[in-house]
């Protein structure tokens, strides 16, 4: 009999064990997250595979979802096929929003990609031609910027009072009678050979093989208000894994990342 339940207690005390374990895995498996995320190749992509280990840390895991196009992550975000993106700065965002009715907010800057002039043709602005054929754009704010930087580097003048949605139609003198061609942002840097000078997005150039800092005739200052940002929806704001995503991306070892690994063609805005 005492045998007896000396085995019965042994049983207790596994089946004990093997419930309080059981316990444990379920309670871990309900603190990891999963965020799947939109990005552009270079560098978002980039940072938020850095960004990976330091996350699952956080327990949140991530899926990073490549697009080429500077649309389909929002439009996807707002159709709930991502969680997040990361891909565009603050004012692209906002005329996005804009435009299409879409409910979504940004919930931390990362970092700048300086706009720059770039070409294959010239070593200087200097040696830029009369009716040169000049590549900019065609998104809203993207194309302001680049007529803005345009401005900045003495080539137009822009009608006083104008901002980031400026068309070619702002331009108010136009000494050298450029001859603008507006195209989608990424295929600038394809097109470069058959253009003077054409005005390309710091993520683009990277992923075309330019350095901002040694290829651009001409480059954004690192005052630029134009940070790359974090985008979620808005219901989404305070989430638990969103912001968890927020601490690992404005954090330390990301900043030094960023510093580390673009030669100042990106640049932390934390």
């Amino acid at each position: 009999m005492k045998q007896t339940v000396n085995a019965v207690k042994k049983v207790a005390v596994v089946l004990g064990v093997l419930v309080l374990l059981g316990v444990v895995m379920l309670s871990g498996c309900s603190k990891t997250e999963a965020l799947k995320i939109g990005a552009t190749e270079v560098p978002h992509a980039q940072i938020l595979e850095f960004a990976q280990p330091l996350l699952e840390k956080e327990g949140v895991q991530i899926e990073i979802v490549v697009f080429s196009d500077y649309v389909q992550p929002n439009l996807q975000l707002a159709d709930k096929q991502l969680d997040a993106n990361f891909f565009q700065h603050i004012p692209y965002l906002e005329n996005m929003v804009e435009e299409r009715g879409l409910d979504l907010a940004w919930v931390a800057k990362i970092h700048i990609e300086p706009l720059g002039i770039y070409s294959e043709k010239l070593s200087s602005l200097d040696q830029l031609p009369d009716g040169a054929k000049v590549g900019i754009p065609n998104d809203a704010t993207n194309g302001g910027r680049a007529l803005m930087l345009l401005e900045k580097a003495g080539l137009i003048t822009l009608k006083q009072g104008t901002d980031v949605l400026a068309t070619v139609f702002d331009i108010e003198d136009n000494p050298k009678n450029l001859q603008f061609e507006e195209l989608d942002a990424a295929m600038l840097p394809r097109v470069l050979p058959d253009l003077d000078i054409a005005v390309i997005n710091g993520n683009f150039a990277l992923q075309a093989g330019l350095s901002p800092t040694k290829d651009a005739l001409f480059l954004e200052g690192g005052d630029s208000p134009y940070a790359n940002v974090i985008a979620v929806r808005t219901e989404d704001k305070d989430n638990e894994a969103i912001q968890k995503l927020v601490k690992v991306l404005t954090g330390p070892e990301v900043k030094q990342f960023i510093e580390d690994s673009y030669e100042g063609g990106v640049i932390p805005a934390f």
